[in-house]
């Protein structure tokens, strides 16, 4: 199956490289070159570790990078049969962008955003045909994580939504339906989780260590909520904090303003070196 990705970001090359090992020829599109070059060399990087860990064999890795190629021309998408956008999260820039690939792609191609955040139903009105346009949200790192949120928007088809469950059952991935509801159903549970642990850190209840040890140790997470949000992104949860609160309208979903400092400050966690911690 030929799949076509669009954004070289953490998330479009994460999704080429799980497509790639999945057997599917990928076309992983962005308009940046030095885009392109960095997704490339993170999927290389993230082929060889999967090799390291006896994940995948030589000859797995080597045959996904025969699968993916790398392109600036958004016309090379027009033989896709599925399209997965995963560019940042702007209703703007993704309006553009779907505009642009309602005109190329072909007819019975499967549409779909990887948006963490804004509404499918919208994202589907910028193309001629949201009955073919669903929700794909993968999550990061997407080599490594199973679930994968197929949202339902108001005129997705029920043909579309099975052909969505099927693909992503297709590579490897455990798909889950839910309806185009702000924050779907991770974020709308995680975000406020990140977000009062940020809180607790302004009001000084805690130091950003001692807090995520509290939740690891005392509730059994995997990870605590500050070093969780920093693997995210801080950037990310907070586009995906002002969504929720913008749609509730409801005080509970009120933004830490730290949160919106360190953003400010370009301290986006893990991709930036450094978030609520400092990394290498």
């Amino acid at each position: 199956m030929k799949v076509a990705v669009i954004g070289a970001g953490t998330m479009g090359s994460g999704i080429a490289q799980t497509c790639a090992l999945a057997g599917h020829t990928v076309l992983l599109h962005d308009t940046s070159e030095a885009s392109r070059s960095r997704g490339m060399t993170g999927i290389k990087s993230s082929l060889e570790r999967l090799v390291k860990k006896e994940t995948i064999t030589e000859d797995n890795r080597a045959e996904a990078l025969s699968r993916i190629t790398l392109s600036g021309d958004l016309e090379q998408i027009k033989d896709s049969e599925v399209i997965i956008e995963a560019i940042f999260e702007n209703v703007a820039a993704k309006r553009d962008v779907w505009a642009a690939l309602d005109k190329l792609a072909k007819a019975e191609a499967l549409l779909a955003s990887n948006t963490s955040s804004l509404s499918i139903t919208e994202l589907a009105s910028f193309t001629t045909r949201p009955e073919k346009f669903c929700g794909m949200h993968f999550f990061n790192p997407v080599p490594v994580l199973p679930l994968v949120e197929v949202v339902e928007g108001l005129k997705t088809s029920q043909e579309t939504l099975q052909k969505a469950k099927s693909f992503v059952e297709g590579i490897g991935k455990t798909p889950i339906v839910c309806k185009d509801k702000p924050g779907f159903i991770v974020n709308r549970l995680l975000v406020p989780y990140i977000n009062d642990a940020i809180h607790a850190l302004s009001e000084g209840v805690a130091s950003a260590e001692d807090i995520d040890t509290a939740m690891k140790l005392g509730a059994n997470m995997p990870i605590g909520p500050l070093a969780l949000a920093d693997l995210v992104g801080l950037d990310v949860c907070l586009a995906a904090s002002e969504s929720l609160y913008n749609e509730f309208q409801d005080s509970k979903f009120r933004i830490a303003p730290m949160l919106r400092q360190k953003v400010r400050a370009g301290q986006l966690g893990r991709k930036s070196g450094s978030g609520f911690y400092k990394y290498d």
